[in-house]
């Protein structure tokens, strides 16, 4: 009976399950076929980043994230200190 008492417990407890979510970043600093690539890099070191696409035009960054470990404030955080500032362009 303790057992079972435990489990729910533990299953009715309010944890935050991680969630992958998808936001497009327009980085309109980027001028140069190797921009994305240091872009590309920055994003990648942030904790939660799954993936990154970043392409020279549009000027965009597609990033995939764990929106428990990261969120879009933190992603363009890491742009700007590359030296590329961005902006939500639009997310999931």
């Amino acid at each position: 009976m303790k057992i079972l008492l435990l489990t729910m417990a533990l299953l009715s407890s309010t944890t935050a399950w991680a969630e992958l979510k998808t936001v497009t970043l327009e980085v309109p600093s980027m001028n140069c076929v190797t921009c994305p690539v240091t872009v590309k890099l920055a994003l990648k070191k942030v904790e939660g980043v799954t993936t990154v696409e970043a392409t020279y035009e549009p000027n965009e960054a597609i990033v995939t994230f764990d929106d428990t470990k990261t969120n879009t404030k933190e992603l363009m955080a890491a742009t700007e200190n590359a030296g590329y500032p961005s902006n939500v362009k639009s997310s999931d």
